[in-house]
């Protein structure tokens, strides 16, 4: 085999398509959009409409509810800590917070708080502190010699109304 006789696999490299370029082409004239009608123009946008009949995403009921509020947590497993220990990254003498597990990387960001979960195998001694942890979780890294400690996490002020209350002198 020589340099000149390589190529990539057939068809994992094909030209964009030029449309309207001339009958020469073989996409002129019409430019692959047939003839004449609402479709053949541009700007048209028929997504969900369905002649005036009504549509069904809006014949169908709506349901559920999206708490705005609810807490996004970054869920963390015990075995990914420990590879995080094995590799260097997190000093088991340190203790272990969401600080920590950033500059780790072994999250990306600390969202509304850290969860810790009981997957995967823990042998090293943490003092860990985050916003959860599951009963699996606890067991483990305390069966290691360490110890977890859950945070509060820190509440935005007025993001549902709290403050002061009203007095009620009226």
């Amino acid at each position: 085999m020589r340099l000149n006789e390589l190529s990539g696999r057939p068809g994992a490299r094909t030209p964009r398509k030029r449309v309207g370029r001339g009958i020469g082409s073989g996409t002129g004239k019409t430019a692959t959009r047939g003839h004449k009608g609402q479709k053949s123009r541009s700007g048209v946008s028929l997504l969900g409409f369905e002649g005036g009949q009504m549509p069904l995403h809006r014949r169908l009921p709506k349901s559920g509810f999206t708490n705005i509020f609810r807490k996004r947590y970054r869920a963390v497993n015990v075995g990914r800590l420990q590879q995080a220990v094995d590799a260097g990254r997190l000093d088991a003498g340190q203790p272990v917070d969401a600080g920590a597990l950033v500059a780790a990387g072994v999250i990306k960001s600390v969202r509304d708080g850290v969860r810790l979960l009981g997957g995967g195998e823990i042998t090293a001694s943490l003092e860990i502190t985050v916003a959860g942890a599951s009963k699996s979780a606890v067991s483990a890294v305390e069966k290691a010699g360490g110890r977890i400690t859950l945070a509060a996490p820190a509440r935005k002020s007025g993001a549902n109304g709290s403050g002061t209350a009203a007095s009620e002198d009226g």
